[in-house]
């Protein structure tokens, strides 16, 4: 399997450590596999999402995220760029439908979409119950009626330490979905088997926003990014609880798994395709 790094939406700019100042990013895999095709981990902000973005982003995420709006970031132009047809991407996995997670759904309109049960449920339930809802879930990201494949979290099995993890229904790639709520319903991570590297990827979306919160050494938060995780949570304590996991994860088996977030600009320039 070869796994590129994508940018599919750059964002506000922020600062670390005083200094440091870079845009924030919507980090996805695409992973070529020899039996699945292309699979696409998270898929960003989508073509009308740059185009148009007053018809299907919402006021209050222009406002808070500061999109940039680059139709050459998103998922489709950077698969044809990398020289694929955009048919070749079979399966799009999602940590959770939030808007510009599940933004270049539309893009990509014969490929089937894998996620949480409660997580589908929560997005395509209206009007949901909690009142951020109608800000990060936008049904004109599914309005094409994607073909769905929700998981339960009551089955699955257990990777290093976490429980209910399901492999990924009709895909011989080692890719799972990983629960780790707090930030929604049904927010999972994304766990992708390097082989080539000999270790895991864990791509922990929304779990967590900036590095600092799963350094097992100097856990610490980045102060605009945590309000924006605080006005998008909708379980505190389960989230909170996760960092310490991924931390724990982190300090026993780093040398195995390699933890990153969906908007860390930092953790994304590690890979060199910024």
């Amino acid at each position: 399997m070869r796994i590129h790094h994508i940018n599919c939406g750059s964002m506000r700019e922020i600062t670390a450590d005083g200094c440091d100042s870079r845009h924030a990013v919507c980090h996805c895999l695409l992973l070529e596999t020899d039996r699945d095709g292309l699979i696409l981990v998270e898929s960003g902000l989508g073509t009308a999402d740059v185009t148009t973005p007053e018809r299907t982003l919402s006021e209050e995420f222009i406002g808070r995220a500061q999109p940039v709006c680059d139709l050459d970031e998103t998922a489709l132009h950077q698969v044809r760029k990398l020289g694929f047809d955009p048919a070749d991407v079979r399966h799009i996995v999602l940590t959770h439908l939030d808007l510009d997670h599940a933004g270049g759904l539309p893009d990509f309109p014969d490929a089937r979409v894998h996620l949480m049960e409660a997580e589908h449920r929560a997005a395509l339930s209206a009007p949901g119950a909690h009142p951020e809802d109608r800000v990060r879930y936008r049904p004109a990201h599914w309005a094409h009626r994607p073909d769905w494949v929700p998981y339960s979290p009551r089955l699955g099995e257990s990777w290093f330490g976490f429980d209910a993890v399901r492999p990924l229904d009709g895909v011989d790639a080692e890719v799972f979905l990983v629960p780790l709520g707090g930030h929604t319903a049904g927010h999972s991570a994304v766990a992708v088997r390097d082989a080539d590297a000999d270790r895991w990827l864990l791509h922990c979306g929304d779990a967590y926003y900036f590095h600092g919160e799963i350094d097992p050494d100097n856990p610490r938060v980045h102060p605009e990014m945590n309000i924006l995780a605080q006005v998008a949570e909708v379980d505190r304590p389960l989230r909170i609880a996760n960092h310490a996991r991924l931390r724990e994860l982190v300090r026993q088996h780093g040398a195995e798994v390699e933890v990153f977030s969906a908007h860390d600009p930092w953790e994304f320039a590690r890979y060199g395709e910024m």
